[in-house]
């Protein structure tokens, strides 16, 4: 099958690449993110393979069908770009990848965790310029602390299973109990108490109407006063302004995300000689209490291959019209 790749890096090259020898797909990648605009690039192929930041809106989806494209196969496990009614209307197979490594996500929450507590950005900087002061870099024992897990899918359980090696109290808030993490001693309880008595709040859920700014205004005033709150998950879980203002007031301790709400115009491209238009986000990264990473928690060399590997196999899938156990449906 011929597939345009869009939102396309160096790394996606290779990896992709290198796992087709064994699949045979026609490969062409566009550097630039799908959208209305730039619908005119996926003329005559029958799939594009898209990431978290393309625009899949009814009008570039029915851009893209009107010249050939079937198959909309996402290298990610989110679909929340994608207007899945209109898609089922135009008749379009909508696949994705659900879980691709979920070590790589766990884990890079911990370092958020980690940077951000035992202040190792301002460690590294001070040792570079030959200050050794300890002044400043006071942290706190993650141990016997309460952490809390909002949504434990696969990526929560992982995360789980490392705040129990360090000897956390894990509480935990989701629509669905999940068996593994009860037999970690993780107790379920609704959202507010899971925000109250956490020391430390990591979000795992996907983004959905339900779970759009969960993180607000009146949810910030839940938490307990100089709580550290971690995202890696979506950007669109958290009202930015509300946590700003949270952290402002100091009822928000710490902040650590590796996604961000409008990231679409910021992530994956080089702004360093550039001035950064959106206000909003560089107030956020002046606080001394907050660390952002530009979505790189799923970036280890396991997930490429794997997101590769699904990607072509879910490809594969349609193109044999076989049914895929990786397809995403409207709801019912």
């Amino acid at each position: 099958m011929k597939v345009a790749f869009f939102s396309a890096k160096p790394y996606d090259r290779v990896s992709f690449k290198a796992v087709n020898d064994r699949y045979g797909h026609e490969l062409v990648f566009f550097e630039p993110r799908l959208t209305s605009d730039t619908a005119a690039l996926a003329e005559g192929f029958q799939a594009v393979c898209v990431f978290i930041n393309d625009t899949l809106d009814a009008a570039t989806l029915r851009a893209i069908a009107q010249t050939g494209t079937q198959v909309i196969a996402l290298r990610c496990a989110g679909f929340n770009n994608v207007d899945l009614p209109a898609a089922s209307e135009l008749g379009m197979s909508v696949v994705r990848v659900p879980a691709y490594s979920p070590y790589a996500v766990a884990e890079h929450a911990v370092g958020l965790i980690l940077t951000l507590n035992r202040k190792l950005y301002r460690a590294y900087n001070r040792v570079r310029d030959d200050n050794f002061e300890l002044n400043g870099l006071l942290g706190f024992d993650i141990h016997g602390k309460t952490v809390g897990v909002i949504g434990t899918g696969k990526i929560g359980y992982c995360f789980a299973k490392i705040m129990h090696g360090f000897g956390a109290r894990l509480l935990a808030y989701d629509v669905h109990e999940n068996p593994d993490c009860r037999d970690l001693g993780m107790a379920y309880q609704p959202l507010d108490e899971v925000l109250a008595q956490s020391d430390i709040i990591s979000l795992h859920c996907p983004l959905l109407p339900s779970t759009h700014h969960m993180i607000n205004a009146e949810t910030l005033q839940l938490i307990k006063p100089g709580a550290m709150l971690v995202n890696t998950s979506r950007g669109g879980l958290i009202d930015t302004s509300a946590v700003i203002e949270a952290l402002k007031s100091g009822r928000l301790g710490y902040f650590g995300a590796d996604v961000y709400e409008q990231e679409e115009e910021l992530f994956f491209q080089d702004y360093s000689d550039r001035i950064i238009q959106d206000d909003t986000f560089q107030l956020l990264q002046s606080f001394s209490n907050v660390v952002i990473t530009a979505h790189q928690a799923f970036f280890t060399q396991e997930a490429l291959t794997n997101i590769a590997e699904t990607t072509l196999s879910n490809i594969n899938d349609v193109e044999a019209g076989q049914e895929c156990a990786n397809a995403v449906r409207p709801p019912a």
